[in-house]
Parts: C-alpha cells; sequence; structure tokens
C-alpha cells in the first residue's frame, strides 16, 4: 500500500519566492518610549532578487528636530513642515509592505518605532514575521572578514552601488544589497528556505545544527518520518509534503518545543517513506504511532484507551462503562476519550430508563430483594420479581433505539428536566443536564457514524489532487490501497481494476470499528464527506436519521446557556 498523512507540517518557503519588504527610517532619536518620532520612511520590495517597489516619504514629527540629527541626516524643520504626519505616512507604509517580510539592519530600532505609532494611532499592528540583517550577518560573517556589522561596512564589504548616507530610501537600498549577499552565502550553506533562514538566525547548539545531514537523503516529497535513536528505536513519527524541507527544519531554531529538541539531541537516523496522497499518510502516520508508541508523539499513542457505553446481552441486559469492543453482540455507544465523559452519557440513559443499575449477572429468573433504585422509581426492579421479561425487555428495546437510532426518548426526556429546573431558577443543575445529553448525542452519533461506513465491505472513492484523481479503496472502514490515476489515454478502468485486485483483503470482525482503529476510520470519514469526492464503485451514505441529526440544536458550544438551547430547539 502507498502512503502519506493528513495534518501536514508547512511546507518551507523558498526564499526565491518569498516578498521582502526592506525598511528603514530616520527619527528624531533613539527611543520612541522617550518621545522620539519618525521624519522619514524609505522601503523597498523585493522577491527572487528584483525590485518590485519602493516607497519614501519624509514625516512631520510635530516638533522641532534637534541639531546634531540634522547635521547627520539633513533633514531640517523646513523640510518636514509640510510633510505628511506619521497617522497619513503610517497607513500607506503598512499598505505597501502587506504581504511581505520585514527586513532592517536592527530590526528592533525600526519596527519597534513603527510598533509605538500603530499602538498610539490605535492602528492594529499586522504581526509581520520579522528579518534582521545584522543578526544575519553575525551568523554568517566571520571575523576575518569585517571589523564590525554596521550597515556601511557590509555594503562596502558586498559592493553595494549605494552608499549609506542615512536617509531613509538610500540605506534601505544599501540594506538590500546586504540582504542579498548574505543570502549567496546561506546558499552555501543549504539554507534555501525561510523556515530555515529562522532557524539560523536563533540560537541553537552546534551539536543539533550538526545532525542536518541526518535529512538529506530524504526526497522533497510528501510522506512519512521516523526519528530512531541508536538502538532503532523510533521516537517520532509525523509527515510533510516535504520530507526533505520538514525535517531539517528540526535542527533549526525553527523549532522552539523543548521535547522536539530533546528528542533530535536522541536521533541517530530517520526513515523516510514516499506517499502517493495525504488521505493515505495520515493513515500511515497513524498506524506507525499506534505500532511503535513513540514517547515523544502526544496524540494517537494509545488508540485502545478509548471508553464506551455498552448495552449488554443477557436475559436482565444492563448498561456499563468498558474499556474494550467484545465480540459479544452488544451494543455500543462512543468512544468517548475520557471516563468521565461515559459516565455523564451513562447518567442521562439511566434517568430516562428504568433498566437495572447493579452490576452482577441476573438469572432468567433471579430471586433477589429489591435496592433502593426499584423504590425510588428508577429501575423495573427484575431482581426481586417486580417485573417480566417482556415488560422489561421493551424498556430495553427503547434504550437500544436510543443508542442505535433515534435518541428522541431521551432528548425528551431530558428537555423536561431542563425547563422544570430553569423554571425553578436552577440554572447550574440545568446546565448539568445539557451537558449530559450533549456528550451522550455525541458518542452516539460517533457510534452510529462509524458503523454506516464500517458496515460496506468495499467502498471505491476519488478526489481530484494535483497530480490527478487520487483513489481510495476502503474495506468495512479501513483504507486498502490507495494510488494517483494516470492522465487520460491510459485505460482507466483497468487501472481501477488492478488497484482494486491488489487492495488488502479486509475480514469483517466486531463492534463499529471491526477493521481499523476508530482514529483511522474517522479520518477516512471526514474525507469522504470532503467536497470533490466522488463514488466510483460500492455506495455509502450517511444516514439523516439518528444521533447526528440533533448535535446542532442539543450539542452546541458548551458556553450555551440551558434556556438558549431550549429556545433554539
Amino acid at each position: 500500500m502507498d502512503a502519506v498523512q493528513g495534518t501536514f507540517d508547512e511546507l518551507g518557503r523558498s526564499l526565491a519566492d518569498v516578498t521582502f519588504c526592506v525598511v528603514d527610517l530616520e527619527t528624531t532619536g533613539g527611543s520612541a518610549a522617550k518621545g522620539a518620532r519618525i521624519t522619514e520612511i524609505g522601503a523597498v520590495k523585493v522577491r527572487g532578487g528584483e525590485i518590485v517597489g519602493e516607497l519614501q516619504t519624509l514625516v512631520d514629527p510635530e516638533g522641532p528636530i534637534p541639531a546634531f540629527i540634522t547635521v547627520l541626516t539633513g533633514i531640517t524643520d523646513a523640510m518636514v513642515c509640510r510633510a505628511p504626519r506619521i497617522d497619513e505616512a503610517l497607513p500607506s507604509f503598512l499598505e505597501f509592505a502587506h504581504g511581505s517580510v520585514l527586513v532592517a539592519h536592527n530590526a528592533p530600532f525600526d519596527v519597534g518605532f513603527l510598533k509605538h505609532e500603530a499602538k498610539r494611532l490605535g492602528i492594529p499592528w499586522p504581526g509581520f514575521e520579522v528579518l534582521d540583517t545584522v543578526t544575519l550577518a553575525r551568523r554568517v560573517m566571520l571575523r576575518e572578514e569585517v571589523r564590525n556589522h554596521k550597515l556601511g561596512t557590509l555594503a562596502a564589504h558586498f559592493g553595494s552601488p549605494t552608499t549609506p548616507n542615512h536617509r531613509a530610501l538610500e540605506d534601505a537600498r544599501a540594506t538590500v544589497h546586504v540582504l542579498h549577499g548574505l543570502f549567496e552565502r546561506l546558499g552555501s550553506l543549504g539554507i534555501g528556505t525561510l523556515e530555515e533562514l529562522a532557524g539560523f538566525t536563533t540560537r541553537i547548539t552546534a551539536a543539533e545544527r550538526a545532525k542536518r545531514h541526518l535529512a538529506d537523503h530524504l526526497p522533497a516529497v510528501p510522506g512519512v518520518y521516523l526519528f530512531r535513536d541508536r538502538d532503532e528505536r523510533v521516537l517520532y513519527v509525523g509527515t510533510s509534503r516535504n520530507l526533505r524541507t520538514r525535517v531539517k527544519s528540526y535542527f533549526t531554531g525553527s523549532e522552539t518545543r523543548a521535547r522536539m529538541r530533546e528528542m533530535v539531541r536522541l536521533a541517530e537516523r530517520i526513515e523516510g517513506i514516499e506517499c502517493a496522497t495525504a488521505l493515505e499518510a495520515q493513515v500511515r502516520e497513524l498506524r506507525l504511532i499506534a505500532r511503535h508508541t513513540p514517547p515523544y508523539n502526544r496524540r494517537s499513542r494509545f488508540p485502545d484507551r478509548l471508553t464506551w457505553v455498552k448495552l449488554t446481552r443477557e436475559p436482565w441486559p444492563r448498561l456499563s462503562i468498558v474499556r474494550r469492543v467484545l465480540d459479544d453482540d452488544a451494543d455500543y455507544v462512543g468512544p468517548f476519550r475520557h471516563k468521565r465523559n461515559a459516565e455523564a452519557a451513562l447518567a442521562a440513559a439511566h434517568d430516562a430508563f428504568r433498566v437495572r443499575q447493579c452490576t452482577g449477572r441476573l438469572p432468567a429468573k433471579p430471586r433477589g430483594a429489591a435496592c433502593v433504585l426499584a423504590e425510588m422509581g428508577h429501575c423495573l426492579s427484575p431482581c426481586d420479581g417486580s417485573v417480566d421479561a417482556e415488560t422489561y425487555a421493551a424498556e430495553v428495546a427503547r434504550l437500544r433505539e436510543t443508542m442505535v437510532g433515534e435518541p428522541l426518548t431521551l432528548i425528551d426526556h431530558a428537555g423536561d428536566r431542563m425547563r422544570a429546573l430553569s423554571a425553578a431558577q436552577r440554572y447550574e443543575d440545568a446546565a448539568v443536564w445539557r451537558d449530559r445529553l450533549a456528550t451522550f448525542l455525541r458518542g452516539a452519533a460517533r457510534s452510529q457514524r462509524l458503523r454506516q461506513l464500517t458496515a460496506e465491505p468495499e467502498v471505491v472513492a476519488a478526489r481530484r489532487g494535483e497530480h490527478g484523481w487520487e483513489m481510495h479503496v476502503v474495506r468495512h472502514g479501513r483504507l486498502a490501497a490507495s494510488g494517483v490515476m494516470p492522465p487520460r489515454g491510459a485505460d482507466q478502468l483497468a487501472w481501477i481494476d488492478r488497484l482494486v485486485a491488489g487492495a488488502e483483503t479486509v475480514e469483517a470482525g466486531f463492534g463499529p470499528a471491526p477493521a481499523a482503529t476508530v482514529e483511522e476510520t474517522e479520518v477516512l470519514l471526514r474525507w469522504l464527506e470532503s467536497d470533490g469526492v466522488r463514488m466510483v464503485r460500492g455506495t455509502w451514505q450517511c444516514s439523516a436519521a439518528g444521533a447526528q441529526r440533533h448535535l446542532a440544536t442539543w450539542a452546541p458550544d458548551p458556553s450555551a446557556s440551558p434556556a438558549g438551547v431550549l429556545a433554539a430547539r
């Protein structure tokens, strides 16, 4: 079976494809916080080494320019008296720079002034990515090459045609030339994306950076990657649209997660698995995580650690909370991620249906004593012969319909509870019932959706992708095969026949997820329900009946009030 994944990491952005806005400011002083103001803005937009736009404007600082600033920059009060104020100039600059990565020489100074003025004027700061050529030069340039990292020194070293002169546009132009000179150096270091550049300018250990070679053998294609330690144990499993770029990012400062930095220090080998489609990769990742339980993966490590609400099959059925689905012909609702959720769903069902709550198995003709629940009217009390088998079976049938079909009986019961409690201004108690009902409905909808797909022995579906029609064979809720259909001209029907013939044989098991983990089947469900999917062979449909259709009304945002839920109905 081919492979790929579902939740992809961002593809690295090539430096040649990124638009940079190089900016320089002239100001009346060194600190905006101490009252200094902007007197000139100069900016140059570049992409792929070419200049695509320039902006220059003087700015009225609304106050006198100190004499030493005039001597340094040549900007006088007379020059700025008719210039736009910052409340006009700043929006123009932000519009010019939109969609760019901001670059400046000593970026904290220039960007700090711009942010300060935006805050003072109440203008939302766009949250630009920022690159500082001073920091970059300190990482790239050797001490023997330049005596310092001032703009004039670097511009002369790289042969800039523009000499910095403390005027905004000329200094921005010189910074552009320095930026390109630094990029040439970075290319020889194997850094070609913005993400790698961001990591390069962040302090990381030499040992971490030295491990970049572990990714050299990986192809620049979608796939799944596995970090392994010296004993070949799997430390982490992930996926990406570009294996080489994504894995290399772990050895740069762009990876800030402490756990991942620790994992990188332990890694000795990286295995890559090329994949055909995103869906296949997502499934492959889930299976590998479940198989190896990598210590640095937080999610999907223990797919069996789920909780279900079970309606038993015995002479006097009852509800129970279980960890495993057994081949016992019982009915299950869930799964629930936490036991407390299963307990809430169980409480909702027990209040609406008078099935027994004792845990022991009763014989066909029990001879016991009634418990307090029977005395309170919450149990039909089969233990002391208070109910005949037919009446009890009818109650169980109503409960089973609520679990596997329409939950209207439970909805009506819980709705009456919420109305009565709200009328008595017992809003916190009403909220408890709202949450119990919502939890039960989510669990029932989840198990019902699983059964709708896993009941189908085979479904073949396709969706148009970047390289053609992505085809998947799903059997009993398990991905059995995937591939990308060749372009027109090939015998497409024969290709589909070969894909289906070579698909994994899947035997139907038992329970809501009989052939795969719940998470895998739900990944397939989301894909089948996504836009553009076409059924090729087999049939599958999500029934309009059942718990799913009630979720929008009875299981809205948890912050919704019980009164609001009732009103929405």
